[in-house]
């Protein structure tokens, strides 16, 4: 169901929109410049010349998504979000233009947005679910003018799944969700209307030992794992808090950066510091690699 804004927010976002547009673009040189100095000196004034002069790229990629019946200042506020992350990552050094860099950032960033919030119902994880999502219309569109057929049959659908490198029943599955509406579990069923959808669900939630007993288990993994790290040096157990126990994994590097070596040096120890890891952890489970997995 498309979401409408009220008429002064509305006004808002075109007024946005205007003054977006109406930025100046920046020469390369100067470009480069603000970036470096945001990023070697903290200048927040070059911060904002720098991501508000490509506001107009982030309400162009935000048009993009209109169709999905989101709001379009929902969509723009997601892409500045992307463009604040491509200010904070970019590397002027590697000669290439900010906006090149900051288009994945801002694309990436409303497109997680869309899934999120198109269908109570989650519709792609993976890299793979995501670009099905986002291409199956036009690629559905596309076969449906070729053959001068309304809807898929099994020979567009192997030709989708190929083109995007995807299984045949991803792409039913994609298409089945995209073409249903999302539903009330409290909206009733039958001719009397005395139940409701919610009622005939059944309830997969462990039950209170479960919980009891999974919170132990997870104690335990815990004392297990906190022990194997004091087995391992200050710089190894640094590497593995930074690159796995962290919100945000640490790249190898801005590790070598901080430990004064080498990306693929940060590479080699890791790999040394996790491989002690399994051999402690070995001693008290015997599936190492799954409960490592979840690091």
């Amino acid at each position: 169901m498309a979401h409408i804004d009220d008429i002064q927010t509305q006004r808002s976002n075109l007024d946005y929109i205007r003054t977006s547009m109406n930025e100046p673009l920046l020469a390369k040189d100067h470009e480069l410049d603000l970036a470096r100095r945001w990023r070697e000196k903290g200048d927040e004034k070059a911060l904002h010349e720098l991501v508000q002069s490509y506001t107009r790229l982030v309400v162009a990629m935000a048009s993009r998504f209109r169709n999905y019946g989101l709001p379009i200042g929902d969509l723009i506020q997601e892409g500045n979000i992307g463009l604040m992350q491509a200010a904070n990552r970019f590397e002027p050094d590697r000669d290439v233009r900010f906006s090149t860099y900051a288009a994945w950032w801002i694309r990436s960033s409303i497109q997680d947005y869309v899934l999120r919030n198109w269908s109570i119902v989650r519709t792609g994880t993976t890299a793979a679910q995501k670009s099905l999502f986002f291409n199956l219309r036009r690629l559905r569109a596309k076969i449906e003018g070729q053959n001068g057929q309304e809807g898929l049959n099994d020979e567009g659908r192997a030709q989708i799944a190929r083109d995007l490198e995807v299984k045949i029943s991803d792409v039913a599955d994609m298409e089945s969700r995209l073409a249903a509406n999302d539903q009330s579990l409290n909206a009733t069923i039958g001719e009397d209307g005395d139940s409701d959808w919610q009622s005939f669900l059944a309830d997969t939630r462990p039950n209170p030992e479960d919980v009891v007993m999974g919170m132990k288990d997870a104690q335990t993994r815990s004392k297990w794992l906190q022990e194997a790290l004091g087995e391992l040096s200050d710089r190894e157990q640094t590497i593995i808090r930074e690159r796995h126990l962290g919100y945000e994994p640490v790249t190898l590097e801005e590790l070598g950066k901080q430990l004064g070596v080498s990306k693929e040096r940060v590479r080699q120890l890791e790999q040394r510091a996790m491989d002690k890891l399994k051999v402690s952890m070995g001693r008290h489970v015997t599936d190492v690699q799954d409960m490592l997995a979840s690091l």
